[in-house]
C-alpha cells in the first residue's frame, strides 16, 4: 500500500498595516514580539503618514520597520499578493489605525494595499483587528466602527490596563499588544488577570 505524501504546513501569515495615527510604538513592539514565533510570518504595509509618525515619535525610518518584518510591500502596490483572497493569511492587524483608514475599511474603498488587504480579510471571513487611535470620537467615527464590527472586524482601541501595576510605557504597550495577539491565537508573554483578593465580608 502506497502512503500518501503529507506536506508540512507553512507558517501562519499575519498581515500588519501601519497608518498615520499616533502610536507607532505598538507596531514596533508587535513586530518584535511576533519575531519570536517561528511559525508566524509577518507581511507589512506602511502608509506614508505612518512613516512620518515613525520618524516623529520614535526617530526611526521606514526601513527600520521593514527590517522587523518577514516581507514588506509598497503602500500603493494594489496588485501585490495581499490584494487577493487566494493568498492564504491567518489574519490582519492595523495598528495604529487612523480614522481615515477606518472610514476606508468601513466603506470598502480598497484604495491602497492596506485598505484592500483589510477588505480581503472581511470578504474571506478572516480575522481583522483595528487599533483605532482618536479621542474624542465623533458620530462618523462611531458609525464607521459599528459598520466594521457588523462586517466581522474587531475594533481594538489601545486602552492601557493598570491592574498589573505596569512600571513603564513599554510594559503597558506590551500588555495591549499581547491582548491583541491573543485574539489571533498568537501567544506572547504578558500578565494575566488572576482575580482580586478581598477581605472576607462579615456574616
Amino acid at each position: 500500500m502506497t502512503e500518501l505524501a503529507t506536506s508540512t504546513p507553512g507558517p501562519r501569515r499575519l498581515v500588519v498595516g501601519v497608518t498615520g495615527a499616533t502610536g507607532s510604538i505598538y507596531a514596533v513592539r508587535l513586530l518584535q514580539l511576533v519575531r519570536e514565533h517561528t511559525d508566524v510570518e509577518t507581511h507589512l504595509v506602511v502608509s506614508p503618514a505612518g512613516v512620518l509618525n515613525m520618524r516623529h515619535e520614535l526617530g526611526q525610518s521606514r526601513q527600520y520597520l521593514h527590517d522587523l518584518a518577514d516581507v514588506a510591500y509598497s503602500f500603493r502596490d494594489v496588485g501585490a499578493t495581499l490584494a487577493s483572497g487566494g493568498f492564504a493569511t491567518h489574519g490582519m492587524v492595523i495598528l495604529p489605525c487612523s480614522m481615515r483608514t477606518l472610514s476606508a475599511v468601513a466603506q470598502a474603498f480598497s484604495d491602497n494595499l492596506i485598505t484592500r488587504a483589510a477588505d480581503v480579510m472581511l470578504k474571506e471571513r478572516r480575522r481583522l483587528l483595528l487599533m483605532v487611535r482618536e479621542t474624542p470620537f465623533n458620530l462618523a467615527h462611531l458609525r464607521n466602527m459599528t459598520a466594521v464590527t457588523e462586517m466581522g472586524g474587531i475594533v481594538f482601541p489601545p486602552l492601557p490596563a493598570f491592574y498589573h501595576h505596569p512600571q513603564s510605557i513599554t510594559e503597558m504597550v506590551d500588555h495591549t499588544v499581547a491582548r491583541m495577539l491573543s485574539l489571533l491565537d498568537i501567544s506572547v508573554p504578558g500578565p494575566e488577570w488572576q482575580g482580586a483578593e478581598y477581605p472576607a465580608e462579615p456574616r
